[in-house]
């Protein structure tokens, strides 16, 4: 890769706060996962910032989940 391609994960400009989330819950993937009905494969995905899509089905769920709105959830990076 040359130094003027840029990294995939610049490309989208949006960060997942999942992490950050979680923690402030105390709560865990495993628990979102069984709470939302998405893998925890997808979801790590999502926590690290390397989806490209997110249905609004999962985000409304996930928000509704950790009782947060979409912009505590996703900001743009």
């Amino acid at each position: 890769m040359s130094p003027a391609e840029p990294l995939e994960e610049d490309l989208s400009g949006v960060h997942c706060r999942l992490t950050e989330l979680l923690s402030e819950r105390g709560m865990t993937v495993t628990e979102l996962s069984a709470a939302v009905g998405v893998s925890i494969v997808n979801l790590s995905v999502l926590k690290n910032d390397r989806a490209k899509a997110i249905r609004f089905s999962t985000l409304v769920a996930i928000c509704r989940a950790l009782d947060c709105e979409i912009g505590e959830l996703l900001v743009l990076a």
